[in-house]
């Protein structure tokens, strides 16, 4: 475990050779350690070899402990969504989700539901985004002695999914209702640590219904160590013609080291566009 963490500590330098050693090194040690195959993959996935980043993460599911298993279960979910195969992200992230709601963890249920209603929605399958939002309020709100504040932000969360969904599909006054709705749950109080996601929210919801200046003024006052947000600033970049400063933010992009549905989606289209291979992933025009 020891060189499991010193190649934990290199792949978040970026160091990912140096870091798929160490893990080497560990599986000699101990052919059976979880965490050696997990992290494995997850590397392999920053690097762009999703088939043998696979590999390492099935062997992971395998060695997993009944506690480890829905971890092992959603990263190989998040490993899928690099490359967009909503069929197959989908497979685990119901496989967790089952796992959690038959436990009656639904908290955490709730939040893997949310990760593949993502999933969907960055793949640009909304109608799944919309069904598996919905079941990750509802089901988020099934957590016994739920508090008001709790119930709060599932209207925040339902009302800011309504708001990116009706936003791609080109309904700009109802994003816009959305919006509000998310506003006035944050304006409530209850839910101070949510503020800062609303700058992301606006400018999403600007960005895809092509109100480009908007989009930028408000994407820049987001969380910009979010490599997702870093995407969406060069793609509204892109949109205003802006290719230096689209450039710049893609390069941004490639120095996260995030394993996540947000690095998962931005970081394919970085590389796509630093390497000059056409528009593949570009925010869709408004369907």
């Amino acid at each position: 475990m020891e060189l499991v963490k010193q190649g934990e500590k290199l792949n978040s330098e970026g160091q990912f050779s140096e870091a798929l050693a160490l893990y080497q090194r560990a599986l000699q040690a101990s052919p059976k350690l979880y965490q050696a195959e997990l992290d494995m993959g997850v590397t392999l996935d920053l690097e762009g070899k999703y088939q043998e980043a696979r590999q390492h993460l099935a062997k992971a599911i395998e060695l997993a402990s009944d506690e480890e298993t829905t971890q092992a279960l959603r990263v190989m979910a998040v490993s899928y969504a690099f490359e967009r195969n909503t069929d197959k992200a989908s497979e685990y992230e119901r496989r967790a989700f089952d796992l959690q709601y038959n436990w009656q963890k639904y908290e955490d249920a709730a939040a893997t539901a949310n990760e593949l209603a993502r999933i969907y929605l960055e793949s640009g399958d909304l109608d799944n985004a919309f069904q598996w939002y919905q079941t990750g309020r509802l089901t988020g709100l099934r957590k016994p002695n739920i508090t008001q504040a709790e119930k709060d932000l599932w209207t925040f969360r339902w009302e800011a999914a309504e708001a990116r969904i009706k936003a791609r599909r080109g309904q700009r006054d109802e994003a816009l209702k959305h919006l509000a709705a998310a506003k006035a749950v944050l304006d409530a109080g209850g839910n101070p640590d949510q503020l800062h996601f609303y700058p992301y929210l606006v400018g999403y919801v600007a960005l895809y219904t092509g109100d480009y200046s908007t989009a930028i003024k408000e994407l820049q006052k987001a969380d910009q160590k979010d490599p997702f947000v870093l995407s969406l600033e060069a793609q509204t970049y892109e949109k205003l013609g802006d290719k230096a400063h689209a450039r710049e933010y893609y390069e941004k992009v490639m120095t996260s080291n995030l394993h996540n549905p947000s690095n998962a989606f931005a970081r394919p289209l970085a590389r796509e566009k630093l390497a000059g291979q056409g528009p593949a992933g570009t925010a869709q025009k408004p369907q």
